[in-house]
């Protein structure tokens, strides 16, 4: 019977510059896991890489423009924090008190995924700005250093429409298949799948979130294994156009309807 082992990793408070192959070593090295073995799966929380990375903002040094002032007005917001969303969004849709919903790099998201949770006061971090180049990086460090075959996914915590809490979704994945698509077989019944795509990365991010936790924790990673998923050299999230995405197509079908 195959036996499947998801396991936190604790690691030191990261920091920018610090190198992350190394501290995920070190901590899988004290866990139940011991070390790294072909075909386990590593789920890195988003904050840490792009903290390593430097990609950490003091709000002290923000000067807020005039749609910023309006917008943080609006939505109770820092208006410094609102300059940062801003600019790093393509798009700012709409929002609630406290968020704004933003298009970034072809994903809806909130605050364009800038967290001030786990980031030093004062400051906040933004997203990686190479997801899965990141994941691609780390994955060569750890098999270069202990010679394990590792797929290695960026895992960012977020809301789901009209669904309370948040859970794990891929923004970076190398080495495993992010998307499996299953269209073609048939269900119980022998009805052929016309449209289903198992997002197998979201749900293994959604798993390492469990052991990893949001507060204080400290173990901004997990691995998991005897998933017997292959590892190679595959790359990247799968995204689809704004035009075939159901939440967007009823945003802009809102859209329309205002301006009539």
């Amino acid at each position: 019977m195959t036996s499947f082992l998801t396991v936190g990793i604790r690691t030191r408070i990261i920091m920018p510059g610090d190198d992350l192959a190394e501290a995920f070593i070190a901590g899988i090295a004290i866990s139940d896991a011991q070390s790294f073995r072909d075909g386990d799966i590593l789920v890195i929380a988003e904050t840490a890489v792009a903290t390593a990375e430097g990609a950490v903002v003091e709000l002290a040094s923000v000067v807020p423009g005039e749609e910023a002032v309006r917008t943080g007005k609006r939505y109770g917001m820092d208006p410094r924090l609102v300059e940062v969303v801003i600019r790093e969004s393509d798009t700012v849709v709409g929002g609630i008190p406290g968020f704004l919903l933003c298009m970034k790099a072809g994903t809806l998201l909130p605050n364009a995924g800038i967290d001030a949770s786990n980031a030093p006061p004062g400051t906040v971090v933004l997203l990686p700005g190479d997801p899965d180049a990141s994941a691609r990086q780390i994955r060569e460090e750890i098999r270069k250093r202990t010679g394990a075959r590792i797929g290695v996914i960026i895992a960012d915590s977020r809301t789901h429409a009209m669904r309370a809490g948040c859970s794990g979704v891929a923004i970076g994945c190398s080495g495993i298949q992010a998307v499996i698509d299953i269209r073609g077989r048939s269900d119980l019944f022998g009805r052929t799948l016309e449209v289903t795509k198992q997002a197998l990365a979201d749900n293994i991010a959604s798993a390492a979130e469990i052991v990893m936790g949001e507060a204080d924790e400290c173990t901004p990673a997990a691995v998991l294994r005897g998933l017997g998923i292959p590892v190679g050299d595959r790359e990247g999230i799968e995204a689809i156009d704004a035009d075939e995405c159901l939440f967007m197509g009823l945003l802009r079908k809102s859209d329309r309807d205002e301006g009539r």
